[in-house]
Formats: structure tokens, sequence, C-alpha cells
């Protein structure tokens, strides 16, 4: 007999983070676990405050549900659970590491092998501007050829000197430079910041108005001279037509796929084959998951064979995250075999 249970957990930031929505301390998640059999799987439902759609009164209540009836197997949950893309994430990872030979190991790979990497960017969290300078060197020295600034929260010109003084140093060709505006710019003025900062030779702006102005980022998207990528702009889209209707209209020049906020493994190949049939690209971020929910994402974006760097180095942010075999190494996601997991699913 199937049983499920779920559990919260509060991972606690080493440094506090800045964000356009303010500075990140702790960042709550939650997690279903599954015991059939002598067997166990678990999965991490990545709910993230203020920026899921599933950031409702009644959540922990869905999962007492979901757990009540994990009887009705994986397919019929995730139709259940539709408005609950976290959840449909961690019940993706639990049924499959319930399966798995080893629970950890959802798509066994070169990558779980420990023979190759995945690429990543390097996040530089908001703070003025020594703290940013500060960070990109620290990226830097630490063999990042991809780095990912967060802009909005200190003045544009600042932060416009801030990348100017990278790209003195450092050409297009030697450092990829990619932004996150995080939806902070106004749409009236967003086209004359993105002139700015196309100047820079930037890899991207991810997000350069706030999500659901489908024409007015339709229009920016046409008249750019920097490529944009939609981030926010996929929480919250739940049907096929509706998808259909975001990559049409706005017709992007990339997509960045966050599972715990799009629905998961399902949620995102929907994504991109319509990224793909509309001539997007795309890739694939996490969204401040421990290293449970950060092994699943970097599993599964390996199996899709995308030679973009990812969004994938937030596993080292937390004091209290669970030992496991990932690791950031010379800008790059891997797989270490020799480090093991270490997690108490009944104590943690």
């Amino acid at each position: 007999m199937l049983k499920a249970t779920y559990k919260k957990y509060i991972l606690n930031f080493k440094n506090p983070s800045g964000t356009s929505r303010g500075i990140l301390r702790t960042k709550e998640t939650w997690f279903i676990i599954l015991e059939e059999n002598g067997k166990t799987g678990i999965g991490e439902t990545g709910l993230f405050r203020g920026l899921s759609v599933d950031d409702v009164p009644n959540y922990e209540e869905k999962l007492k549900w979901v757990c009540k009836n994990i009887n009705l197997g994986l397919e019929k949950l995730l139709v259940e659970v539709i408005n609950f893309p976290s959840i449909q994430f961690g019940l993706e990872q639990a049924f499959l590491s319930l399966k798995s030979k080893d629970k950890f190991e959802l798509f066994p790979s070169e990558f779980t092998k420990g023979i190759q990497t995945i690429p990543i960017n390097g996040l530089v969290w908001m703070g003025d501007t020594e703290f940013m300078k500060s960070q990109i060197k620290e990226k830097l020295k630490t063999g990042f050829s991809c780095i990912k600034m967060k802009i909005g929260a200190i003045n544009f010109n600042e932060e416009i000197n801030l990348l100017k003084s990278i790209r003195n140093e450092f050409s297009a060709n030697e450092i990829e430079l990619r932004v996150d505006a995080n939806g902070a710019f106004s749409s009236n003025e967003a086209l004359e910041k993105l002139k700015r900062l196309s100047e820079l030779n930037l890899h991207s702006i991810e997000q350069p108005i706030k999500q659901g102005q489908l024409q007015e980022m339709a229009m920016l998207c046409e008249k750019t001279p920097l490529p944009i990528a939609l981030d926010e702009e996929l929480i919250g889209v739940f049907s096929s037509e509706e998808k259909k209707k975001v990559i049409e209209t706005i017709k992007p020049q990339y997509i960045i796929l966050k599972p715990s906020l799009i629905g998961g493994f399902l949620g995102s190949k929907e994504w991109i084959q319509l990224a793909e049939k509309n001539k997007s690209g795309w890739w694939i971020t996490s969204a401040l998951e421990s290293n449970i929910g950060l092994n699943a994402i970097a599993q599964f974006t390996f199996t899709l064979n995308n030679k973009l760097p990812q969004g994938l180095g937030t596993g080292g942010l937390f004091i209290n995250n669970f030992e496991s075999p990932i690791e950031v190494k010379n800008g790059t996601l891997q797989y270490n075999v020799l480090n093991k997991w270490k997690i108490d699913l009944k104590g943690f």
C-alpha cells in the first residue's frame, strides 16, 4: 500500500540575498515523501512565497489532500493539482524517486555518472556597487564565463557603469553577460533602457517589464536591440491554449523555465515545444530549491541536451542545505559520485 507524508523545511541563506522583491534571509520549502514495500521516494515542492502562483492560504491543505489521495496515482493527481505547479513538480519527483534504484538518481545519464557536466551562469545578487563588484570578481576567479546580474534595485546609471566596468575588462567573447530586471522597468521607459543596455554587448535581459502586459511585451520583443527572455511571464499560465497565446503573441527571443513554478517536467516540456516551434531559445533555472529539488532539475536538464549555460548554481546559498553529490566547479554543475547524500528522511 502506497503511503504519503509531507514535511516543511526552512532553508537559511548564508548571506541575505537582494532581489527586486527585497532581501531574502530564509526560503520555505516542502517535501512529499512516499513509502511502499520498504522503499521510499522524495520530491521537493518548491513553494516560493511572493512569486509562486500557488502561494495561497490553503497550500498546506492541498498537500494534506494529496497525501490522503496518493493512491489516485500520478496522472490523476497532476490534473487535480493543476493550479499548484510546485506540488505537481514534487509529485513527479517523488514517484520517479520511488521507482528508481537509487532514490536520488531520477534520470540516469553521463551527468549522474560524473562523466559530463552542465555549464551554468554565475549569479550576482543585488546590492551596492562595491558588493556587486566583489561578487563578479569572485565568479570570474572561480571559472565562470557566463554571469547573470540582477538589476533594477539600485540607480540605473550605476548599474550601467558597473556593467561598463566589466566590459572594459572583459570582451563579450570572454564573458557572457545576462541581466535580470525581474519586471522592474515601466513599459514607457523600457525600450530606452534596453537601447542603453544593448551597447554593452549583453547576451539577454530577463523580464524587463512586469508580467501580464502581453501587447507591451510583444512590442518590446519586436523592437528590442537586446534579446528578451520571458521568466515571470510563464507563471500562472496553466492551459495549453494560454501558453500558446503567450508565445505566439509575444514572440520572445528566449524563455526561462523554472520547473517549481511552471508545473515540473511536463510543464517545462510543453513550454519548450511551443518555444522551439516559434524559434525561441530557452534555458532552465532553479528557483532556490534545496539540493533535492536542484538535483531533480539538473538531471532533467541534462537529458534535454541544451548547450546554453543554465541557471542552476543556487545550491550553495544555504547554510542548512542537504549534503549531496552536486557541486559547482569551474563554471559548471557537476555530479561528484564520491560525495554521498546525507539526509535522514525520517528526521529532517
